[in-house]
């Protein structure tokens, strides 16, 4: 059904094995670590916490960034608030439909290896678009959807209980074909919006990343103490949330929810949030709030809701 989906009530989360995901912040001085490590990050594994599912690597300072921004700010240069805050994708609305329709998700790599590239064809098209709205330059990700072992710039891949990361030393968007099923809960192939959040929301970082937010976050976690650090870490992930939203939002028209799979959705977010992780490893933001920022994304469509820099902290918390 096409248009404006009413919230149900909401679900109670799921207590699960897994976490949504966490990625270890390094500092800039130290090289990246030859280890494998948490869904490809570049950083060691945080002790005790497995299951962990979708993976920002934040990687400029151990590989650099070796397509730029959008925004044409040189790797490593200062980075001004105002790029978080004043992003010029802020002024430009709600993003434009692009008629995404996807394929049924049936079992199988194969079957989600379809589904993942069309899905990320008109998150392609969708942002391409949104960039040239604000007249900045914009280049797509590239994309690895694996089905056996490798090795990324920030890392090596599989972990266990991972399955999918960003990483901006080359652009890419790297996400497991069954691992993306097996990290889900036992989520049903129909709640498809369950792993189509998964890609959107990394692609959200890489919409971060040439817009130069990342790279004000990363420049941001590097001047701040452990428990700052995880703010901001929170602060970019909740946008990643509230973007993947709005990109489900336009498309609700021909991506249209049941009731039941809109509230697949929230249940799924709601069970990642990271609630009970001390203070300084809370990076990814509460079930409420990163259940709440898809739910912004979705409902507003306007971009200038995803900004994240500027709300109180009680609100990424």
């Amino acid at each position: 059904m096409a248009g404006h989906l009413p919230p149900p009530a909401p679900a109670r989360p799921r207590h699960r094995d897994l976490h949504e995901h966490v990625y270890r912040y390094e500092p800039r001085r130290r090289p990246p670590p030859r280890r494998p490590a948490l869904g490809g990050v570049a950083a060691a594994i945080l002790g005790g916490l497995a299951g962990l599912v979708v993976v920002v690597i934040l990687g400029f300072a151990a590989f650099g960034d070796p397509g730029g921004t959008g925004s044409g700010l040189r790797p490593g240069a200062p980075v001004d608030r105002e790029t978080a805050t004043q992003n010029r994708l802020y002024a430009t609305g709600a993003l434009t439909s692009v008629g995404c329709g996807l394929p049924a998700i049936q079992p199988g790599a194969e079957s989600m290896n379809r589904f993942m590239n069309v899905l990320s064809d008109c998150l392609d098209r969708s942002w391409q678009g949104q960039f040239g709205k604000a007249r900045m330059p914009f280049t797509p990700p590239s994309r690895v959807f694996w089905e056996g072992a490798g090795r990324s710039p920030c890392g090596t891949y599989p972990s266990p209980g991972s399955s999918a990361f960003y990483c901006p030393a080359n652009n890419t968007m790297y996400v497991g074909l069954q691992h993306i099923v097996e990290t889900s809960g036992g989520e049903p192939l129909s709640n498809f919006a369950v792993f189509a959040r998964v890609i959107a929301h990394e692609y959200g970082h890489h919409v971060q990343d040439r817009a130069g937010i990342l790279m004000y976050g990363q420049q941001q976690m590097e001047r701040a103490d452990a428990l700052a650090r995880s703010e901001a870490s929170r602060r970019i992930e909740l946008q990643a949330q509230c973007l993947a939203g709005a990109f489900l939002g336009a498309e609700r028209g021909t991506l249209p929810m049941t009731r039941r799979q809109y509230a697949a959705l929230l249940a799924d977010v709601r069970g990642r949030g990271d609630d009970h992780q001390p203070a300084d490893q809370r990076d990814h933001g509460s079930s409420e709030n990163y259940a709440g920022w898809v739910v912004k994304g979705y409902e507003s469509g306007d971009l200038a809701t995803c900004d994240t820099w500027t709300v109180p902290a009680s609100e990424v918390d």
